[in-house]
């Protein structure tokens, strides 16, 4: 089974992809890693992709898609995947599916995580840090014992930059824009688009997942 998972920063793609790895036993892929990864490796193209990122700038659709390919080729005969966040635009969608084409390959579904941009809003701008050993926490849904000290080790919890209300709008502005084309794009293809509600209860929106996509 090939699967794309899409939805806004904070609908939980990573937290039930993950758990479908394990249900499915399927692999995921998330480009984040996939482009930390290569530029960690130091490959051609992950050098090509730290020049984007090194000035700020998001990395060039052909270079993205070239990681994509490289990931699934790498598969060798092993059958089925899940792309996390990807794609993101038109664009990188009709890229995918040339290179899917190319390979004898297509996608089985489309899930896109619906959740209100209140709820996103307090999963991100509620979400805290900690500065000594990274455990995250959220004021509203898994609060620390003192708002300020970790649990765990008693270091100071912070806000990341990307975690604040503001910039969290605005990357959710930003999402929305780039987005809705191309759930118009899918909901036109002959590729199947579900979407997901995905607020509230993690294990019953998983349950809700496996049923969409018959995975037991």
């Amino acid at each position: 089974m090939n699967i794309v998972l899409l939805g806004p920063p904070g609908a939980g793609k990573g937290t039930q992809g993950d758990r479908l790895v394990e249900r499915c036993g399927i692999p995921k892929y998330a480009t984040g890693d996939i482009l930390r990864e290569a530029v960690r490796a130091g490959t051609p193209l992950g050098l090509e992709a730290r020049k984007f990122m090194d000035a700020g700038e998001l990395v060039a659709d052909e270079v993205v898609l070239g990681l994509i390919r490289d990931v699934l080729a790498a598969q060798g005969d092993r059958e089925g995947f899940m792309l996390d966040g990807f794609p993101r635009t038109v664009a990188q969608a009709e890229g995918l599916q040339a290179l899917l084409s190319d390979n004898g390959l297509e996608l089985d579904a489309i899930i896109y995580f619906d959740v209100a941009e209140e709820e996103l809003i307090r999963r991100l701008a509620g979400r805290r840090v900690c500065a000594g050993c990274g455990a995250v926490y959220n004021v509203h849904f898994d609060p620390p014992a003192n708002e300020a000290v970790c649990d765990k080790c008693e270091g100071q919890l912070q806000i990341r930059d990307d975690d604040r209300e503001e910039t969290v709008r605005n990357r959710l502005r930003v999402y929305r824009e780039s987005t809705a084309p191309l759930l118009d794009w899918y909901e036109s293809s002959a590729t199947t688009l579900h979407k997901l509600a995905a607020a509230g209860d993690v294990d019953a929106i998983q349950a809700d997942l496996a049923r969409v996509l018959d995975c037991s």
